[in-house]
């Protein structure tokens, strides 16, 4: 188990993977790009980039840190024109968090300008990558995406879009992907549909995102979800759907309901809140506790909390209170200060907790040493009893598909009893969500073959892909891999 002092106020938690979004043809372009990379904000947070394009020349901006540190200025506005623009959220998921690394990536090829915004990751980029390199490729990022920009300049095919379905040929893994060329937006998703990507409009104009809310941010109308295995692409002439992968069930990713979308994000046609305010009642279900009052934790828990007390008929209460300008840069540079690190951002609200019976309400366990020290704030508050619901499943796997999940070793699901992570924690009970809970509350009765299929294998070990990097290498480099994997 974690030491209980080695604690990072950032490292316990399930790290978002990224965002994109791309519009053409219209005046203010790059302003509405950066308005709807505000808006997928909590999809990435260490950089973000646009690319824009104004009927001759492409422009870029890629800055490390947040959207409103840098693309809120006219001067930076101004610095992009054109009437196409694609942006870029980031998390590292592999590569380094450097500038060279910042999306979108941009190249020139022979055909022109080229750039491309990713969210997800490839499972076999690490090998294409190396394959690449012997044979001449220079590359100018560690980022799996320079792959995609790779493959397409090598493609022999002689349209844009057929060099582009070419390299999507030769990728595995989870993508959505919003491209740029001088005519043409396009955007494709992978097969399995693991990553999301919407289609909008906004004055008449097309617009993709990887959630709703960048299209609500800017008062644009949802047209559609983008199908898995699709690509579509937006010129002056209107827009096109292309299939070219054999039909396949989609497999979307469960974590965009349990963590990643914004609560008010429609995902696949189920509203985010609801889903988990859904999961929370049918947590309640599963694991009821006597308890005087529901607590959830601020922000991840809070639907789910909802759902949980509406089900069980125990108030909810907000019990810890986030405070919301603490930056991920704070400085911990001595042991005690450390240990008020978890104080940083979550305090307890003792008139609340002080002498109750608590549920304690979040979203997921990764490493368990923020619960750990969210249990002991109740516990130091005056909490009579502590009981921990997760509404989720225990995560027992790494991913391996834009997640940042710790190797299995890190995990604290994959490595103890349940009891075991309840003693370790500290609270009076712990429960998790079943697998099949959470299909219950996405409206599927049980596990069979007749529903809908998401992927869940940070939960059962079932990964939908081939995972070619992982398998063709050494243990020591696949233990490298899964660090910088996300």
């Amino acid at each position: 188990m974690s030491d209980v002092h080695d604690f990072d106020l950032d490292g316990d938690t399930l790290r978002e993977e990224c965002g994109v979004f791309g519009i053409f043809g219209h005046k203010d372009a790059a302003a509405i790009t950066a308005l709807g990379l505000h808006a997928l904000q909590h999809r990435g947070q260490e950089a973000a980039g646009i690319v824009s394009f104004d009927g001759k020349r492409f422009h870029s901006e890629r800055r490390l840190g947040l959207v409103g540190d840098h693309f809120s200025r006219v001067s930076t506005i101004e610095g992009l024109p054109g009437e196409a623009a694609i942006g870029h959220v980031r998390y590292s998921t592999t590569g380094e968090t450097i500038l060279r690394n910042v999306q979108p990536l941009f190249a020139e090829l022979s055909s022109g300008g080229f750039a491309v915004a990713h969210n997800g990751n490839l499972t076999n980029g690490l090998t294409l990558r190396r394959d690449l390199i012997k044979e001449g490729a220079i590359y100018q990022s560690t980022s799996d995406t320079e792959v995609v920009l790779q493959l397409v300049a090598r493609s022999r095919k002689t349209r844009i879009v057929e060099r582009f379905i070419d390299a999507l040929r030769q990728i595995e893994g989870a993508y959505s992907l919003v491209a740029l060329s001088n005519k043409k937006l396009i955007g494709a998703r992978d097969p399995l549909g693991i990553r999301p990507l919407v289609l909008g409009e906004l004055d008449g104009k097309y617009i993709l995102a990887s959630e709703t809310c960048a299209l609500d941010i800017i008062g644009a109308r949802f047209v559609r979800d983008i199908q898995n295995g699709e690509i579509v692409v937006i010129s002056e002439e209107g827009i096109e759907s292309l299939k070219p992968f054999p039909p396949v069930a989609p497999r979307p990713c469960i974590f965009e309901y349990i963590y990643f979308s914004r609560p008010d994000s429609v995902v696949h046609g189920r509203s985010v809140y609801d889903v988990r305010k859904a999961m929370g009642a049918q947590l309640a279900r599963e694991a009821p506790a006597d308890a005087d009052v529901i607590v959830p934790v601020p922000d991840s828990g809070v639907p789910a909390a909802i759902g949980y007390a509406q089900q069980s008929g125990i108030p909810f209460e907000l019990g810890i209170i986030r405070n919301h300008y603490v930056g991920r840069t704070f400085i911990q540079p001595t042991q005690s200060v450390r240990e008020i690190g978890v104080r940083m951002k979550h305090s307890a609200n003792r008139a609340v907790v002080a002498g109750k019976r608590i549920v304690l309400i979040d979203d997921s366990i990764v490493r368990g040493t923020t619960s750990l020290k969210i249990v002991r704030m109740m516990r130091e508050a005056g909490a009579k009893e502590v009981h921990f619901r997760i509404s989720s499943p225990p995560i027992t796997h790494p991913d391996y598909y834009g997640i940042d999940t710790p190797q299995r070793k890190g995990l604290l699901a994959a490595n103890h009893t349940l009891e075991e992570m309840r003693a370790y924690i500290g609270c009076d009970s712990l429960a998790f969500l079943s697998v099949d809970g959470i299909y219950r509350a996405m409206g599927e009765d049980g596990r069979n073959d007749a529903r809908p299929q998401f992927t869940d294998h940070c939960f059962t070990g079932d990964y939908p892909t081939p995972l070619t990097d992982v398998k063709g290498e050494s243990g020591k480099q696949q233990l490298s891999l899964l660090a910088e994997t996300g």
